[in-house]
């Protein structure tokens, strides 16, 4: 793997482990009030189509940070509806 590669997988853990924070806060304190609804919703469109061109162009660190962040982000979208405040 090259130096590009690595960096660009380095980059995606980094932004996509930030995520896991959050998601495990809201997890425990069955609490989403303080999530907005629609930063995350437009988030997650946009992590989609970043997950879409990468497919395109075959570039596999964009495919897995994009992946496992969409999932994240999913998963916030999912306790905003669920955890009804």
């Amino acid at each position: 793997m090259d130096p590009i590669q690595l960096l660009g997988l380095a980059a995606g853990s980094l932004t996509t482990a930030a995520f896991f924070p959050q998601v495990l806060k809201t997890w425990k304190s069955r609490s989403a009030k303080d999530l907005s609804l629609g930063m995350f919703s437009l988030f997650s469109v946009g992590v989609l189509l970043w997950l879409i061109y990468g497919f395109v162009v075959k570039d596999i660190p964009v495919i897995a940070a994009n992946s496992i962040t969409l999932m994240l982000a999913s998963t916030l979208l999912f306790f905003k509806l669920r955890f009804k405040d």
